[in-house]
C-alpha cells in the first residue's frame, strides 16, 4: 500500500480518528499489518476535505428535513445492553412458539460522548434473538410502548404472508397486536420495522434476527455470540459530541455518520468484547440491519470453518474468509479458535473502521506455538 489517493484516509490520520472514538489503541497492532506503509503524500487537508464534504445536514423534525449545526456539547450516556443469545432448540416436535416484543424510546450512547434516540425492540440494539425451529407455530404479540413517538410494526423474513407480518401488527403507542405465522423454512433472517419511513425506524435501532433452526436441530457448539451490522445517519462525523438526530438527506444519499456492530461504536469491543477459550469452537449469528451497506464480514486471523450461505442451513460453504451480507441478510458462522489473543471483527471495507464498524473476540489460553509462533 504505497500509492493511496490523496482523498484516501491514510494510516496516521486513521488511528487519530479512532482515538477520537476511543478505539485507537486495540487496533493499531491489526492496523500496522494491514497498512505498514506510511503514506508520504497525505495532508492534513485530507481531513478538511471530509468536513467540508459532510458541511451540508439535515436532520428530522416531525417528519420532516431541517438544516441544522450538529450539537456541539458532549453528552454522557450508558450504551444499550447487548441482547442475549437464546438456548438452542432442545425438542423434536413442532411447538408453539410466543414471542412478546415491544418498542421503547430510549436515549443512548453512540460513542464517546454522542448520543442518539434510539426505536429499539424490548430495548436492546438488535433487537432479541428470535429462536424456534422449522414447522413451529410462531404467536408474536408487538407492543408500542405508551408515550413512544412514533407508530411501529414488524416484518420477519421468516414468514411467508403479506409484509411479512406488518400488514397485521400496525400498532400506534399505546397499542399492541399479535399474530401467527409457520416458520416454513430453516435458516437465519433479519426481521425489522417497516413503518415509513422504514430506513429511519431501521436506522434506529429497529432490526433484529429469528433464527429457524432445522427439525434435528444445529449441532453443538461451545459458545453462540449474536452480531448485527447497521448504520446511522446523523449530522456531521463519527464521533461528532452531542446528542444526535437523524439526517434524511444523508440517509437517502447513502453516506452514514457511522457504521457499527449492535448499534454503537465500541458496543462489542473492550470491556464489551465477545470472549472464548482456546479449543472451543465458535459459532456467530450475524445480519445486517442496514438500511443500506452491505457488509463484508471478517474476523481478522480467523478463517470459517462452515458458513450458512446467504442464512441458508441448507446451502453450507468451508473454509471461507470473508462473507459478503446483504442489507436485510443474514449468515451464520462457525470455526476453532485455537491460539489465544485478541481477534478484531471488521466489516473489511475498511474505511468504515473510522466509522466505527470493529469489535472484538478475546480468546485466552494457552499458546499454540505449532500453529502461530514468532520466528526468533
Amino acid at each position: 500500500m504505497t500509492q493511496i489517493r490523496n482523498q484516501t484516509l491514510n494510516r496516521r490520520l486513521m488511528l487519530k480518528r479512532l482515538g477520537a472514538l476511543g478505539l485507537a489503541v486495540p487496533f493499531v497492532g491489526a492496523l500496522g499489518v494491514a497498512c505498514s506503509d506510511e503514506d508520504p503524500t497525505a495532508e492534513a487537508g485530507a481531513e478538511t476535505s471530509t468536513a467540508s464534504a459532510e458541511s451540508t445536514i439535515s436532520v428530522v423534525s416531525t417528519g420532516t428535513a431541517e438544516a441544522t449545526q450538529a450539537p456541539a456539547q458532549a453528552v454522557e450516556l450508558d450504551y444499550l445492553p447487548n441482547p442475549e443469545v437464546p438456548a438452542p432448540i432442545n425438542r423434536s416436535e413442532p411447538d408453539v412458539v410466543k414471542v412478546d416484543l415491544e418498542t421503547v424510546d430510549m436515549q443512548a450512547k453512540i460513542a464517546d460522548g454522542a448520543g442518539y434516540n434510539y426505536w429499539a425492540f424490548n430495548g436492546t440494539v438488535p433487537g432479541p434473538m428470535i429462536r424456534c425451529r422449522e414447522g413451529d407455530t410462531v404467536e408474536l404479540t408487538l407492543a408500542n410502548r405508551a408515550g413512544n413517538s412514533a407508530g411501529h410494526n414488524i416484518d420477519l423474513h421468516a414468514v411467508t404472508g403479506p409484509g411479512g407480518g406488518a400488514t397485521l401488527t400496525n400498532v400506534a403507542p399505546g397499542e399492541s397486536k399479535t399474530f401467527r405465522f409457520k416458520a416454513l423454512h430453516r435458516g437465519v433472517f433479519i426481521y425489522h420495522c417497516a413503518t415509513a419511513p422504514i430506513p429511519m425506524h431501521i436506522s434506529a435501532g429497529m432490526f433484529g434476527l429469528i433464527v429457524v433452526e432445522p427439525p434435528e436441530g444445529l449441532e453443538p457448539v461451545d459458545r453462540e455470540f449474536y452480531i448485527c451490522q447497521s448504520e446511522l445517519y446523523t449530522p456531521g462525523k463519527a464521533g461528532d459530541p452531542g446528542l444526535q438526530s437523524p439526517d434524511l438527506g444523508r440517509m437517502d444519499a447513502e453516506n452514514p455518520s457511522y457504521v457499527v456492530f449492535n448499534g454503537a461504536v465500541g458496543a462489542i469491543a473492550g470491556d464489551r468484547a465477545l470472549k472464548a477459550n482456546v479449543g472451543e469452537k465458535v459459532r456467530i449469528f450475524f445480519g445486517v440491519g442496514g438500511p443500506n451497506l452491505t457488509s463484508s464480514f471478517h474476523v481478522i486471523g480467523e478463517i470459517f470453518d462452515r458458513v450458512a450461505t446467504w442464512g441458508s442451513f441448507t446451502s453450507m460453504a468451508e473454509n471461507v474468509q470473508t462473507v459478503t451480507v446483504a442489507p436485510g441478510g443474514a449468515t451464520m458462522v462457525e470455526f476453532d479458535v485455537q491460539v489465544p489473543g485478541t481477534y478484531i471483527i471488521v466489516d473489511h471495507a475498511l474505511s468504515r473502521l473510522t466509522k466505527g464498524a470493529a469489535g472484538h473476540l478475546v480468546v485466552e489460553g494457552d499458546p499454540n506455538p505449532e500453529i502461530f509462533s514468532q520466528v526468533e
